[in-house]
């Protein structure tokens, strides 16, 4: 299980029955050992740290309810060189014996008490609801962010800047060709700024505003002069069906039967034939 994590998987998960993570750690070191493939604790030990990023410890408590009770980041310690030479430094002898002990005190300690690791609670439940403790560390949330989508990465980002306040790292796109595409810089605006900003605004606003309600007014007012003109136009042609009427009445009758019949083809002389009876009268 120890090879296949290291080397053989994208991830690896097993099960085990430890009660606290010290215990996990030592179960699988001791584990290693029986197998012969180790034959020194520390080795073994490292071995195991080395592909334990969390534990999900789960209990069972007497009313048989079973839950998550922590979720537990394991934190490899890397070995570092811690030696000095400022020994060089010192003028005295006495001064040069204290930087030579503070070495000797480095490499006694590594040799016989070297912490191979360290544990941490990010979640635990805590009088029935889950509380969170502490941040995951930068390596663990660089290699989670790997292996996320960019929609599973921004929520991801949230969550730790919302609970931690951690910053996310700066993402790096690149365009269709692989030529970087760097983010526009922006400035911080000024107090002075910020004010003539809001007031150019509220001007476009008010503008924008008054726009519409001089808009309406004129249209209001196109619609009365339309209805203006229309009535005055019913009125101009009321008053010349008048006079037309006024006319007929006025003109000679008997011209008017005569153009009448006349529209009709025929041709009735009414004066000649008024003329003619008065002679036989």
């Amino acid at each position: 299980m120890i090879q296949a994590a290291q080397v053989a998987s994208k991830f690896t998960l097993f099960t085990h029955h430890a009660k606290t993570f010290p215990n996990l750690v030592t179960a699988l070191r001791n584990s290693m050992l029986r197998t012969g493939v180790f034959n020194n604790e520390r080795t073994a030990e490292e071995q195991v740290v080395q592909v334990l990023n969390f534990d999900i410890h789960l209990v069972k408590d007497f009313r048989g309810r079973r839950y998550i009770e922590r979720v537990t980041e394991c934190i490899p310690v890397e070995e570092k060189n811690e030696y000095t030479f400022d020994h060089r430094n010192e003028k005295t002898l006495e001064g040069k014996f204290d930087k030579f002990f503070d070495n000797a005190t480095i490499f006694f300690t590594k040799t016989t008490n070297r912490e191979l690791y360290r544990y941490q609670n990010v979640l635990e439940f805590v009088d029935d609801k889950y509380v969170l403790s502490n941040p995951i560390s930068d390596t663990n949330i660089k290699e989670m962010r790997l292996n996320m989508n960019d929609e599973d990465q921004i929520a991801f980002d949230s969550f730790l800047e919302k609970n931690w306040g951690i910053k996310p790292p700066k993402t790096v796109k690149y365009d269709e060709n692989g030529n970087e595409i760097k983010p526009e810089i922006v400035q911080a605006k000024t107090q002075e700024e910020k004010m003539k900003d809001m007031a150019k605004s509220f001007s476009s606003s008010l503008n924008s505003e008054a726009s519409k309600f001089v808009g309406g007014i004129g249209h209001r007012n196109e619609e009365r002069q339309k209805e203006k003109i229309q009535e005055e136009k019913v009125n101009t042609e009321e008053k010349k069906s008048d006079n037309d009427i006024n006319t007929i009445k006025n003109d000679n009758p008997n011209q008017i039967r005569n153009e009448l019949l006349n529209g009709l083809g025929i041709t009735f002389d009414l004066e000649d034939n008024d003329d003619n009876n008065n002679d036989k009268e």
